[in-house]
């Protein structure tokens, strides 16, 4: 059974920068598109990049330029690259097969997210 689990978040600056990690504790997810996923409170989750495979990536059109998401096939994992981050990107971020940005990627289930807080 696929487990996600992300990691990397935590307080930072406005302007700074984090590089979040997902992985799984269980069986290994697998080859269709992955994406991460950010909840704002109050709001329901949302995409904001999803990565194929073979490299493509496709990013929500806010976090476009400060978002670069890639992936290891080999390691399993997924990374996410944020940089000048601004408080309004304060959200737990998760990550999951991708549904959205005109992928339909296998779902999993979902892990606890990694809370990111951008604030001076």
């Amino acid at each position: 059974q696929v487990q996600l689990v992300e990691s990397g978040g935590g307080l930072v600056q406005p302007g700074g920068s984090l590089r979040l990690s997902c992985e799984s504790s269980g069986s290994p997810f697998g080859d269709g598109p992955m994406g991460w996923y950010r909840q704002i409170p109050g709001k329901q989750r949302e995409l904001v990049a999803a990565v194929r495979s073979g490299g493509v990536t496709r990013y929500a059109n806010d976090m476009r330029g400060r978002l670069t998401i890639s992936r290891d096939n080999v390691k399993k994992i997924v990374y996410l690259q944020m940089n000048n981050l601004q408080p309004e990107d304060t959200a737990v971020y998760y990550c999951n097969g991708a549904r959205g940005l005109g992928y339909s990627g296998t779902m999993y289930s979902w892990g606890r997210g990694t809370q990111v807080t951008v604030s001076s």
